[in-house]
């Protein structure tokens, strides 16, 4: 693995690829069309940066217990590729080129929103909950709804109900999406000392509360395209999308043999759940 290539993965560009989804959707629902180029480059660039930032803290945090799963024992600071020390000065200069950059070319209140993701996600979910709580992901995922706020901070500098209704799709949204590739990789986070809800609880337990925020997320979508005023076309996809979520849900029965398989069908749902929600929001306000 070249050094260069190395702490590329550090930001888990992935996953980061994964919040700024939510970005743009954000910045036109704010704008009620197309914000400029240079706006939407700049706000994507700098969340980016932010969100590797945050990302590059954890892996520096959580070197020695990705050591013991499969699933990221290959991370540069778990291969000693990079060292914690170096892995920490990058999130920091990262991080901080991100709030340069939020503070000169958006507003204020994205840069401050860009900061909270940040030490939210370290401090409160990677530091405070991961190793405490099963119930991690559920307050910890707030980090992830962020871009949300920062994308439409960055364009009106305030924030209003729908932008609050975006947030809180995807903060119910992260939990069934979290928890499915949890079960998949259950043996990993045992294994790692970390009480991820399907690791401390029974399928039965984990079953009800992927349902009870699924219920919560196809709720919160609904009142997202009410307070955002966009076609009705565009609130019947948005069930429909929440239905079929509903419907992988109910593949995942305990006794099934391929639960772990099923679980990870969910997961990679859950992403293209999200992406066409997006694709949705976007289509509808441009048409609107």
């Amino acid at each position: 693995m070249s050094v260069l290539r190395g702490y590329i993965e550090l930001m888990k560009l992935r996953v980061v690829e994964l919040l700024l989804v939510t970005t743009l959707p954000a910045m036109i629902l704010a704008a009620k069309g197309l914000p400029s180029f240079s706006l939407v480059a700049v706000t994507i660039f700098a969340g980016a940066l932010s969100a590797g930032s945050a990302n590059a803290f954890n892996m520096a945090i959580e070197c020695e217990s990705d050591k013991l799963m499969a699933r990221t024992s290959k991370r540069p600071t778990a291969t000693g590729a990079i060292s914690k020390k170096n892995a920490t000065i990058f999130a920091r200069l990262i991080g901080i080129l991100s709030l340069i950059i939020f503070w000169i070319f958006t507003t204020p209140l994205a840069t401050f929103f860009a900061f909270l993701a940040i030490t939210f996600y370290v401090l409160v979910y990677t530091i405070g909950l991961k190793r405490r709580s099963s119930q991690n992901i559920v307050w910890g995922g707030a980090a992830g709804c962020m871009p949300v706020f920062i994308g439409w901070a960055a364009v009106t500098n305030s924030l209003s109900l729908t932008a609050l209704a975006f947030f809180m799709v995807i903060f119910f949204w992260t939990p069934p999406h979290f928890w499915a590739l949890a079960i998949r990789y259950k043996d990993d986070y045992l294994a790692a000392g970390i009480p991820m809800l399907p690791v401390v609880a029974t399928k039965a337990v984990v079953h009800r509360a992927m349902w009870f925020h699924t219920i919560l997320m196809i709720a919160s979508s609904i009142w997202l395209i009410l307070a955002a005023t966009l076609p009705i076309w565009s609130l019947v996809v948005t069930v429909l999308l929440g239905l079929v979520f509903a419907r992988e849900l109910l593949s995942l029965k305990e006794s099934s043999p391929d639960y772990g398989k099923t679980a990870g069908k969910i997961f990679n749902w859950s992403i293209t759940y999200l992406s066409l929600l997006s694709v949705v929001l976007v289509v509808a306000q441009l048409s609107a």
